[in-house]
């Protein structure tokens, strides 16, 4: 068994970054809290390699400049399963982030897994192990850290190491070895992880349904609850949860003795923000809303709009056979629905993989550049020759 380094000394690290300068790869995972704060509470860094792995404890150390720097070398990739989250703390760290990445959970669709597979199920997959769960809900802040622990930490980067290496090799069996550059890639734009409190908004969801008045309100509401959270490292829903951002924007409480009587508005919030949010209430409801600019989905389809979406399904159905693909992975009906109606860049076919594919022939498709015809008694892709 691999002897975990648990490194929590700047003598320590800075062995441990000479180690990491050595290496072309790395397998990286973090532990960290967040259920009683806004930004994640860092906790610890689990690094590995086939032939080592460490354990880094951030609490104990005063800096950790010098592990980042090693760290963020172009030279090393980094590897994650589901790195989004650990990006974040990066990002929140340092102001940057690392690339290249390797990310096993979005690699895995194209080895025939579904999407977004959970960590669990790869490794018991792909290496016939079931983790041990019993440390899911540890508190990662307490110190000392017991062995058991720190062994469940570690074991996540040992087998990760494992995955990656199984995958690599895969991918470049399938001649699929370049084709998640763009998506890797994506990773490291820092508008994933910059949360813009003028726009938190946007992800509420129900906001269609409500009149001018009340999505200026909500709209208003968001954004205050964004940086009051932010400014007071504190969850926002234990600021005002998304129901009662509604509730507020139907109500609108003038005096903070009404904003007081609204069910579930407890007596801390009423007296430390209530009149502040009374002020807020009064001038949303009196300017016009940002506009939705959502084109949606239609309640109920046309046929037409039914044959086009099947159009759209053949066509990926082609090009996942050719790529010896389950056709859910490439697309679902819910992905071409997005790309038939809603036109935004949020649609997975207008990215990495997915768009190199099938996503710019849909495009085409939709265009009318291109036509979907039969030749030699099977579906092809042709080329508009008529359009001028």
């Amino acid at each position: 068994m691999t002897t975990i380094q648990y490194i929590n000394t700047p003598d320590q690290l800075a062995k441990l970054c000479e180690q990491i300068k050595k290496e072309s790869w790395l397998a990286l995972d973090t532990e960290f809290l967040r259920e009683k704060t806004y930004y994640p509470k860092f906790c610890l860094l689990q690094i590995a390699t086939p032939e080592w792995v460490a354990c880094i404890d951030p609490i104990a150390l005063p800096s950790l400049d010098i592990l980042f720097e090693v760290l963020y070398s172009p030279s090393i990739v980094k590897v994650f399963h589901s790195c989004r989250q650990d990006l974040e703390i990066f990002y929140q760290l340092t102001g940057k982030l690392p690339e290249p990445i390797f990310d096993t959970q979005i690699a895995a669709p194209l080895l025939g897994f579904q999407e977004n597979p959970g960590y669990a199920m790869l490794v018991s997959s792909l290496l016939n192990v079931n983790l041990n769960k019993a440390h899911t809900r540890a508190d990662w802040s307490k110190r000392p850290l017991i062995e058991a622990e720190i062994q469940y930490a570690a074991d996540d980067v040992i087998y990760l190491c494992k995955i990656y290496q199984m995958m690599l090799q895969k991918l470049a069996e399938l001649g699929r070895g370049d084709w998640l550059e763009r998506d890797f890639a994506e990773l490291s734009n820092p508008d994933l992880y910059e949360v813009k409190p003028e726009k938190s908004w946007l992800k509420i969801k129900g906001k269609n349904k409500l009149t001018g008045k009340q999505l200026s309100i909500v709209q208003t509401l968001a954004e205050w609850r964004e940086n009051t959270a932010q400014s007071e490292d504190r969850p926002k829903s234990w600021l005002l949860r998304d129901e009662m951002l509604f509730d507020l924007a139907k109500l609108q409480p003038e005096t903070v003795s009404e904003l007081a009587n609204v069910r579930g508005i407890n007596e801390r919030t009423a007296n430390r923000y209530g009149a502040e949010l009374c002020d807020l209430i009064m001038a949303a409801k009196n300017r016009a809303p940002i506009p939705l600019n959502e084109k949606g989905r239609p309640v109920k389809k046309t046929q037409q709009q039914e044959a086009v979406l099947d159009i759209l399904t053949a066509l990926v159905r082609i090009r996942a056979e050719e790529n010896a693909l389950n056709p859910v992975i490439l697309a679902t009906r819910k992905d071409l629905e997005e790309l038939l109606f809603n036109d935004g860049n949020e649609c997975p076919l207008l990215h990495g993989w997915r768009f190199n594919m099938a996503g710019m022939e849909l495009v085409g498709l939709l265009k009318g550049e291109l036509l979907l015809g039969i030749q030699s008694d099977k579906l092809a892709i042709i080329e508009n020759k008529c359009l001028n």
